[in-house]
C-alpha cells in the first residue's frame, strides 16, 4: 500500500505549461502515474503531453477524477492555487514551488487546517510510492528505478537530494521501499515528519523508517515526544545533516530555508540525544543507515 497515494491515485497539474512542469508531466506518465488534467489560465485547449489543459481548477475537474493536485505556479499565484484547488473539493496537494512569501505559507496551511486538507510542501521534490509506480513531482528524474524499488521501508527527508540518496542506501542494504517523501525545505511546511509517522504506523506494508534531518525547526523534538507517547511503534532510523553547523555562527543559513539553528534544541547533536532517548536508532554517519536497514 505505501502512504498518500497508491495505483489508483488520479493527479492534476496546476502550471503544467511550464518548462519544468511540461517536463516533469512526461516522466510521471512514463513511470505509470496517472495524470488526468492540467491547469494554466489563459490555455485551456491546449495539450501537454497528452494530457488536456483547462482554465481553471473547477473545469479541470467537473470531468476528470482528482485525488491530488501537484503545484507547479509561481511563488505569487501559490495561495490562489491553493485555494483555487480546495474550492474544486481537492483535499489532497503536493506543493513544488519555493520561495512562497511566508505570508502567504501561513495562510495556506491555516486554509489546509480548516478544511481537513493534507499538503507536502512547500519546497518539495515530491513523492514516490515504487510497488504502485506513482510518483508525484520530480523525484526520481526520468529513471526512478536506480534509486526507489518496492519494499517495506518508508523514507522521510527534509532534502529532496537526499530522498533519492536515502532510498538509494535502503536499496543497497537489500530492501525497497513502500513510500518516500520529501517534505520540503521550508521552515513551515504542510506535513512535518510526526504527521507521516502517523501514517506510516497505520500502513500494514510499512515495517520500518528512515528520516533524513537537518539543523533547524522543532521537527525531531515533536518526533521524539511523539515516540515516548507511543504514537510510532516501528523502528526508526534518523541520520541528522550539518553537525558542523555548531561550530557557525547562530542563526547562519544552510541551505534550506528551515536549516538555521536558532537555539539548543535546533542543533544536530541535541536532536541525535533527544531522538535516541525517545528510541530511535541514530546513525551518526550516513553509511550506518545500511547497517541498520540490514538489520530489520
Amino acid at each position: 500500500m505505501g502512504i498518500l497515494v497508491d495505483k489508483n491515485t488520479s493527479v492534476l497539474i496546476q502550471g503544467i505549461t511550464g518548462r519544468e512542469a511540461s517536463m516533469v508531466a512526461g516522466h510521471m506518465q512514463d513511470y505509470g502515474t496517472d495524470i488526468t488534467a492540467g491547469v494554466t489560465p489563459g490555455k485551456g485547449g491546449e495539450v501537454v503531453a497528452g494530457v488536456p489543459v483547462f482554465d481553471t481548477v473547477r473545469e479541470a475537474s467537473k470531468d476528470n477524477e482528482v485525488d491530488v493536485s501537484l503545484i507547479y505556479v509561481p511563488p505569487a499565484f501559490v495561495l490562489d492555487a491553493v485555494r483555487e484547488t480546495l474550492a474544486a473539493g481537492i483535499k489532497k496537494m503536493v506543493i513544488i514551488t519555493e520561495n512562497i512569501p511566508q505570508q502567504d505559507v501561513v495562510k495556506i496551511l491555516h486554509l489546509a487546517g480548516e478544511a481537513d486538507a493534507r499538503i507536502i510542501g512547500p519546497n518539495t521534490v515530491g513523492l514516490i510510492n515504487p510497488a504502485a509506480r506513482v510518483k508525484l513531482g520530480a523525484i526520481g528524474g526520468d529513471n526512478p528505478d536506480r534509486c526507489f524499488v518496492p519494499g517495506n521501508v518508508g523514507v522521510i527527508s527534509r532534502s529532496g537530494g537526499m530522498t533519492a540518496e536515502t532510498s538509494w542506501m535502503i536499496k543497497r542494504a537489500g530492501r525497497g521501499v513502500s513510500t518516500s517523501v520529501g517534505i520540503g525545505g521550508d521552515p513551515m511546511i504542510g506535513s512535518p515528519p510526526k504527521d507521516l509517522l502517523k501514517l506510516f504506523e497505520q500502513d500494514e506494508e510499512t515495517e520500518a523508517v528512515v528520516m533524513f534531518s537537518e539543523p533547524g525547526t522543532h521537527f525531531e523534538r515533536d518526533v521524539a515526544e511523539f515516540l515516548e507517547r507511543g504514537g510510532f511503534t516501528k523502528p526508526l532510523i534518523v541520520y541528522v545533516a550539518g553537525k558542523f553547523t555548531e561550530e557557525m555562527p547562530q542563526g547562519t543559513v544552510f541551505g534550506h530555508a528551515g536549516a538555521i539553528i536558532e537555539d539548543e534544541s535546533s542543533k544536530p547533536s541535541h536532536k541525535m540525544e533527544r531522538l535516541k532517548k525517545a528510541g530511535a536508532s541514530i546513525a551518526h554517519d550516513y553509511d550506518e543507515i545500511l547497517d541498520y536497514v540490514s538489520e530489520l
